[in-house]
């Protein structure tokens, strides 16, 4: 069986981590596996639906370096859905509902003042149809629940093991709206069986609506694809992210500097057993891919702890990686400097060490000069700091922190900063010569 799997964000703004993890664990279980990644944009809420956030999840993808085998748009298939639910009616599991917003809500109040569970009490089936021609008479028109078998359905969840849900303590699901519009529940399952999709990989707040769509595929007398929920992010003191939450979107941590890989990492070992560290990869987190690594605790999602694996991921970066977003073109200039990246957009300051210009500190003139007249001829390489400094040393009897801290701040106008052995050689002797006599260079 050739593995299929889809993510379906909604183009209703744009994407937010918990989104982005389910499309990356989806995509890492088909590579693992061999099999298709599906992209489907949920758009049948036309209403909030827009063509810019449908452009944005597309391009937040591909930044997070996750194309698409197949893509599907929802509102290109009304005609399909439409179809479905006429079986669904004829098969007597689709039934009209005509309670307004307000009449279901004072219902669901009675009943919780009872101590009874706020489910729909199923009070539309007991309409007769000329109860129904006398509410459309008024005006009314009709919603469409699916009528659910009251009885256990149960599953072998993938991360959960086995789950069993009895459907008569939930409503029947609203398929349909009064004005005719699809929600999530019918469009999702017939996508599902129509592109073959036999993995559904998703967060662990859909498990109860599992149930249903388990129901709406056997009464549509299609196969049932396999299910595997993933405990959710919760911040670091341990609240709900808010999908509304701004600085979490892909676009906010992208213009924050946040490395494509370095989030895939993150997201990719969250809430697992695995160790976060750098990947090298997505073909690297892909063969790590496992179920069974994924806990049932909720994943704390912490943007320190991103930061500090970005840090981590630029520092073992090869210069291939990044060359067509550096301001310049040598290896050994990367090598220097990305020891001490948190971004890369810190590279420019990095990058002022050895270009300037620097204002040097200047802490002991005379001892700078002691060293500015033991400097090397060039060429210099990472061996010319240490012999440098160990002949300083020989000649004025000055060691460690008193020794390194003052050519440190002379060379580089800070107390720290990329090892002085690396740059040393980029510097060059002439700004080196400059910086030691307190010149600006």
């Amino acid at each position: 069986m050739s593995v299929i799997v889809r993510v379906a964000p909604s183009p209703t703004g744009y994407l937010h981590v918990g989104n982005a993890r389910a499309a990356l664990l989806n995509a890492l279980f088909a590579r693992h596996s061999g099999g298709k990644f599906m992209l489907r944009i949920d758009d049948t809420d036309d209403t909030r639906s827009k063509p810019e956030f449908e452009t944005a999840i597309l391009e937040d993808l591909a930044w997070l370096g996750l194309p698409h085998d197949i893509f599907a748009r929802q509102s290109d298939r009304a005609a399909r859905y439409r179809e479905a639910a006429e079986t669904l009616k004829a098969a007597g599991r689709l039934y009209p509902c005509y309670e307004t917003a307000a009449e279901l809500d004072r219902r669901r109040k009675r009943q919780m003042a009872m101590g009874k569970p706020p489910v729909y009490d199923r009070a539309a089936l007991n309409l007769s149809a000329e109860d129904r021609a006398k509410l459309e008479a008024e005006g009314r028109a009709p919603h469409w629940r699916f009528k659910l078998s009251h009885t256990k359905v149960a599953w072998d969840d993938l991360i959960r093991g086995r789950v069993e849900i009895d459907t008569a303590t939930l409503s029947d699901p609203v398929l349909i709206r009064e004005d005719g519009r699809f929600l999530y529940t019918l469009p999702s399952v017939l996508d599902d069986a129509d592109f073959a999709v036999t993995h559904i990989l998703r967060g662990e707040d859909h498990v109860t609506n599992t149930a249903p769509q388990i129901e709406i595929f056997d009464a549509l007398g299609v196969g049932r694809p396999a299910f595997a929920h993933f405990a959710l992010f919760v911040a670091t003191g341990g609240e709900v992210l808010s999908k509304r939450e701004g600085s979490l979107s892909l676009r906010a941590l992208r213009d924050d500097g946040i490395e494509p890989l370095a989030l895939a990492a993150y997201l990719a070992r969250i809430g697992t057993s695995d160790a976060i560290e750098p990947a090298a990869s997505l073909d690297e987190l892909a063969a790590d891919f496992d179920f069974s690594k994924m806990g049932r605790a909720l994943a704390h999602f912490d943007p320190a702890e991103l930061i500090a694996l970005n840090a981590r991921t630029l520092h073992t970066m090869p210069f291939a990686a990044v060359a067509d977003r550096l301001p310049f073109q040598k290896e050994d200039l990367w090598n220097a400097l990305r020891p001490n990246l948190t971004r890369l957009s810190d590279i420019s300051d990095l990058l002022r060490m050895v270009d300037g210009p620097i204002t040097p500190v200047i802490e002991d003139a005379a001892f700078l000069a002691q060293a500015a007249a033991l400097l090397p001829p060039e060429p210099w390489d990472e061996t010319t700091w240490g012999a440098w400094t160990k002949a300083v040393a020989a000649q004025t009897g000055v060691k460690g922190r008193g020794l390194f801290h003052p050519l440190r701040l002379a060379l580089t106008g800070l107390d720290h900063g990329p090892e002085l052995k690396k740059l040393l050689p980029l510097i060059g002797r002439g700004k080196t010569l400059s910086r030691l006599k307190g010149e600006t260079a």
